[in-house]
């Protein structure tokens, strides 16, 4: 029986995750010998080659190691992924991810091997307190997110048509909106179906985990500048303006220190204290109240908007686009 529908899994030395996501899809309720599964290692993985070793010798179906080079992003190890997949149509997920047993049944049920259209199926984020920490509460974001690759498909004629995954997208980051957009620019269908379900869940993070996170913001300057308008009507309407209140005043108290200005100084540190008390405020607001938790929210808050504002800016530079 060929291979109808190939399964791609990027991956790097997270081999603690990704069994769990193997084990979901090796037991879908699919015909085992009717889908592949594809992993993709971005860079040379010796855990994740003895994890997919484990598997040897079982009845399951076709479950194939490819080990990128070297490491290139997930969106290179997608596109290597789909093109040298076996069947035509491609479903995404990632190795944190657990797709439901039924996954693969209502992907299939609703894409047309022969046709230009995509898939995006719901994502669930389960909370284990109704005051989660804002690193949970973000990741919940997902469950609302329009089309993102955690639970995603697309027929082969419609990846190349889009064009794949843009590979300047060097982290998990935008790449997904990227392709999203070109789909749209491509007017190719992009179907909701409920029924297909993946739980991502919450992964552990280091204290202060907020503040690397800006680093991703660099490529909202890429997916801006190849598409504006979807940019500002999907992602991002205005500039963050409470970040560059933040700076402004903050800029105002040094100057008004440097100079010896008082006034000047009394009024940066006012508006500086009111806007980052803001900032703080807004992240609290539905988050866990735990002392660690709110010293954690206090501490990155004071760094965040400068992160996030250098770092848009390094990749408005970068990419040579006006996006502030």
């Amino acid at each position: 029986m060929s291979i109808v529908v190939s399964v791609v899994v990027p991956t790097y030395r997270r081999p603690h995750l990704l069994k769990k996501c193997i084990d979901a899809l090796l037991q879908q309720k699919f015909d085992k010998g009717s889908y592949e599964v594809i992993i993709i290692s971005d860079g040379p993985d010796e855990r994740t080659r003895e994890l997919i070793g484990q598997w040897a010798g079982y009845d399951r179906p076709l479950l194939r190691l490819v080990e990128l080079p070297e490491k290139k992003g997930p969106a290179a190890a997608r596109n290597h992924g789909w093109r040298n997949a076996q069947g035509q149509i491609i479903a995404f997920t990632d190795d944190d991810c657990i797709p439901h047993m039924h996954w693969l049944q209502h992907i299939v049920a609703n894409c047309d091997p022969e046709q230009d259209v995509a898939l995006t199926g719901r994502v669930v984020v389960p909370l284990e307190n109704d005051r989660p920490t804002d690193h949970e509460l973000n990741t919940t974001n997902l469950q609302t997110a329009d089309f993102i690759t955690a639970n995603c498909a697309c027929t082969k004629k419609a990846l190349e048509k889009a064009g794949g995954f843009d590979e300047r997208f060097g982290m998990a980051w935008r790449e997904d909106s990227d392709l999203h957009f070109n789909l749209i620019r491509n007017k190719i269908e992009i179907k909701k179906v409920k029924g297909a379900v993946v739980t991502h869940p919450v992964r552990a993070a280091n204290w202060g985990v907020s503040i690397k996170d800006q680093k991703k913001t660099m490529y909202d300057a890429l997916l801006y500048k190849k598409h504006p308008k979807l940019f500002r009507k999907k992602i991002r309407p205005i500039s963050p303006l409470l970040y560059y209140s933040i700076i402004l005043s903050f800029l105002l108290l040094l100057i008004g220190l440097v100079t010896g200005r008082e006034q000047l100084l009394v009024v940066g540190i006012v508006a500086w204290l009111s806007f980052t008390t803001l900032f703080i405020y807004k992240r609290l607001a539905n988050t866990d109240l735990s002392a660690k938790h709110v010293t954690e929210m206090v501490v990155t808050s004071l760094v965040i908007p400068f992160a996030s504002v250098y770092w848009q800016w390094y990749g408005a530079i970068k990419y040579r686009v006006l996006f502030i």
